[in-house]
């Protein structure tokens, strides 16, 4: 089905005689098969900076990047290398303007959340939920209310399994 409509969208570019759009079209479809099946880089620090604007702003130039990230602001060529970057793992991808590029996330912040997640639990925490649950309780950083929300959701899936 998927690429029926691949197809039947390819078909409708060319009758409207619209290669640029056709071209873009196959590209974007290419590139998000491609993010469906490729295993999920990690993100150094100042990437994950990165992506976390791209992913708040949905799609932006370097300079509109720039605008949301916080003082002090690094170099535009900075920014604009990280974004590259991005691209390269990705991550992102682009639409051209002439010679200006927007960017947009390929990858989405829950399938990056999914994959950190899973690396946490698994470098860390040998793979087990209640390791992780036990240190967070012995650190201090849940709060009864987060705890009763946690019970509240085992409630749910209790539920749900019978």
């Amino acid at each position: 089905m998927l690429f029926y409509r691949f197809f039947e969208k390819i078909n409708y570019y060319f009758e409207t005689k619209n290669i640029v759009h056709t071209f873009n079209y196959i590209l974007s479809s290419s590139i998000n098969l491609y993010t469906k099946t490729m295993e999920i880089k990690d993100l150094t620090k100042a990437e994950e900076q990165i992506m976390q604007v791209i992913w708040q702003i949905e799609k932006g130039f370097v300079k509109e990047v720039m605008e949301f990230l916080p003082e002090p602001k690094p170099a535009y060529n900075t920014v604009s290398t990280i974004i590259r970057i991005l691209e390269v793992k990705g991550f992102i991808g682009h639409t051209a303007f002439g010679k200006a590029h927007q960017y947009h996330p390929l990858i989405s912040k829950d399938d990056y959340k999914r994959h950190a997640t899973e690396k946490l639990l698994g470098s860390y925490f040998e793979n087990s939920v209640e390791s992780m649950f036990s240190f967070f309780v012995k650190e201090e950083k849940m709060d009864v209310s987060d705890v009763d929300e946690i019970l509240k959701m085992i409630s749910k899936l209790k539920d749900k399994s019978k």
